[in-house]
C-alpha cells in the first residue's frame, strides 16, 4: 500500500495545529464598496482578509439589494490563477438571490503580494515537506474566507444556508469549519493523489509527474505530504448536505472511484456522474442547489434556455 493512502497517525493533530497559527492572526477585514460592480439587485464588494503569516488576501462579496438574511455561496478558490467574482459562465442574476463570496487565496491574481503562484507549477510548491507545502496555507486562506463570510450580520447571511462550492478546498474547508451546510464538490486533485498522477498526463496532475522525474529522490516524502491533503481523511468531519461531481463513468475519478469518500461523508450524499456537457452537468448542479435552498427555479445562463 502506498504511503499516500495511508492516513497519518497525526493528520488531526497537523490540522489542529495549521488551524491553530491560522488563528493567532486576526482577520482585520476591510470592505469598499467597487460601483463598477454593482447593480440594481445587488451590491458588490472588495474585501481584505489578514491570513495565515500574517498575509493578506483579497475577495469579492456581493450583497443582493432588499431585506435579508439571504442564503450565501461561497465559491472557494479552485486551481487556476485569476478568481472571478462568480464563476465564468454563472449568470450575473445569481447575485439578486444568493451573498455571494469569492476568494482569492495567496499566490492568485489581487492575492499575490508578495508571493505570485506560477502556473504551472503550484501544485508541487513546497511540496517535499508537509509544513511548508503552499497548499498546507491556501487550505488556511480557504477556512479564513468562510470565517469572515459567517461574520457576517444576521440580517444578511442566513447562516442556515451557507454553501461551499468549487474543487477539493470546498471539502477541506466544511471540514476543518462546521459553518457549512451545503457543499458543491468535484474532486481533482487531492485523492490518492500520487497514484492518480502516475495514470494520467492531464493538467495539472501532471505537474507531480513533472516534479518526479526532477527530483525521485524526493518522491517518499511528497507521498507523505500528499497523504495530510487526502479528501478521504477529511470526509469523516464533513456534515453538510453535499454534491459531489464524479467524473464520467469509466474515468479514474468517476463515481465508483469514490465510493469510499461518499461512505465517509456524514450529511446527506448526491453523487453525479459527468455528462461530459457543461450545460448537462451544470444544469443539475443548478437544479439540486435551488431545491436544497428552498426555491422553485434555479437561475441559468440565458444560452441554457
Amino acid at each position: 500500500m502506498s504511503i499516500s493512502a495511508i492516513k497519518p497517525a497525526d493528520f488531526e493533530n497537523f490540522w489542529q495545529g495549521t488551524m491553530g497559527d491560522l488563528a493567532r492572526f486576526p482577520t482585520r477585514p476591510e470592505m469598499e464598496v467597487l460601483p463598477i460592480r454593482c447593480t440594481d439587485y445587488a451590491t458588490m464588494y472588495r474585501v481584505l482578509l489578514t491570513g495565515a503569516g500574517p498575509y493578506r488576501l483579497f475577495a469579492y462579496l456581493s450583497v443582493p439589494v432588499g431585506e435579508g438574511p439571504f442564503p450565501a455561496i461561497y465559491y472557494v478558490p479552485g486551481y487556476s490563477s485569476v478568481v472571478a467574482p462568480i464563476p465564468q459562465g454563472s449568470p450575473n442574476q445569481l447575485r439578486s438571490r444568493y451573498v455571494t463570496f469569492s476568494l482569492a487565496a495567496r499566490g492568485q491574481r489581487n492575492s499575490d503580494m508578495p508571493f505570485a503562484a506560477m502556473y504551472p507549477g503550484f501544485l508541487t510548491e513546497g511540496i517535499d515537506d508537509r509544513d511548508s507545502y503552499m497548499y498546507r496555507w491556501v487550505a488556511a486562506d480557504c477556512v479564513r474566507g468562510l470565517e469572515f463570510l459567517l461574520s457576517r450580520p444576521s440580517d444578511e447571511v442566513d447562516a442556515t444556508k451557507v454553501t461551499a462550492s468549487g474543487g477539493d478546498m470546498a471539502l477541506v474547508a466544511s471540514a476543518l469549519h462546521p459553518g457549512v451546510t451545503h457543499l458543491i464538490c468535484g474532486p481533482s486533485l487531492f485523492y490518492d493523489t500520487a497514484e492518480l498522477a502516475s495514470r494520467t498526463q492531464e493538467y495539472p496532475l501532471t505537474e507531480v509527474n513533472d516534479y518526479a522525474r526532477l527530483h525521485p529522490e524526493k518522491m517518499d516524502e511528497v507521498r507523505r505530504t500528499l497523504s495530510y491533503f487526502d479528501l478521504r481523511w477529511f470526509a469523516p468531519r464533513v456534515r453538510a448536505t453535499t454534491l459531489l461531481l464524479a467524473g464520467a463513468s469509466g474515468s479514474p475519478l468517476d463515481s465508483q472511484a469514490l465510493d469510499p469518500l461518499v461512505g465517509s461523508v456524514q450529511g446527506d450524499v448526491t453523487v453525479h456522474d459527468s455528462e461530459r456537457s457543461s450545460y448537462k452537468d451544470g444544469l443539475f448542479t443548478e437544479r439540486w442547489l435551488t431545491e436544497q435552498l428552498g426555491f422553485d427555479e434555479p437561475i441559468l445562463p440565458e444560452g441554457w434556455h
